[in-house]
C-alpha cells in the first residue's frame, strides 16, 4: 500500500495527504466521504474489502490555519524544475537572487530562482537586464495545491480534478 489519500476540507481546499488506513478510519466514523477510489485496487481485511480511496472529503469544514510552502533549497528547485532558469542546464545548481541583496533584493520565491554555477558567475552583482541575460519564466510563490499537482501528475491522476491546478508542466 503505497498510495497516499488526498483529503479535502468540505469547500474542497486541500487539507492533507494520509495513508490509504488513515482514510479509511475517517470515512468509518463517517468523519468523511470518499470521492475518488483508484481503480483495481482494494484493502481487504479477514472479513472484508474497501475500496482503495484516492481522495476523501471531509464532513464537516476544519478552520486549518494557513502554512504555505517552506521556502528551501529543494522547493526552490522543485518550483524551477531542477534546471537554470537562464540557459536550461540541469548540472551544478545553486540558487540565484535576481535582483542581488546589495542592489536590495529580498529572499522571496519571486527574487529566487535556479541558477547554474556557469550562469550565476557570468551574472555576478547585476540584474538579469544588466547582464544581458533573460529568464526562462517568471518566478511565481507556489501553492501547495501546485506540489499535490506535482505529485499527482506522477503518482495520483485520481487528484488531479480535485486540485485548483491542473498542470505543472506549463
Amino acid at each position: 500500500m503505497d498510495k497516499r489519500v488526498l483529503v479535502l476540507n468540505l469547500d474542497h481546499s486541500p487539507v492533507a495527504v494520509v495513508s490509504p488506513q488513515k482514510a479509511i478510519v475517517l470515512v468509518l466514523l463517517e468523519k468523511a466521504n470518499i470521492l475518488s477510489t483508484y481503480q483495481l485496487l482494494e484493502i481487504r481485511t479477514v472479513s472484508r474489502s474497501f475500496e482503495y480511496p484516492a481522495v476523501i472529503r471531509l464532513s464537516q469544514y476544519k478552520n486549518v490555519p494557513y502554512r504555505g510552502v517552506l521556502l528551501n533549497r529543494n522547493n526552490l528547485f522543485r518550483r524551477d524544475n531542477g534546471e537554470c532558469q537562464y540557459c536550461g542546464s540541469r548540472r551544478h545548481l545553486t540558487i540565484d537572487h535576481i535582483i542581488p541583496r546589495s542592489k536590495g533584493g529580498k529572499t522571496s520565491w519571486t527574487n529566487l530562482v535556479t541558477a547554474c554555477n556557469r550562469c550565476n558567475v557570468n551574472k555576478g552583482d547585476k540584474t538579469p537586464e544588466q547582464a544581458g541575460m533573460v529568464l526562462k519564466k517568471e518566478p511565481i510563490k507556489p501553492s501547495l495545491s501546485y506540489f499535490l499537482a506535482e505529485y499527482a501528475e506522477r503518482q495520483a491522476e485520481e487528484w488531479l480534478p480535485f486540485l485548483s491546478v491542473s498542470s505543472v508542466k506549463a
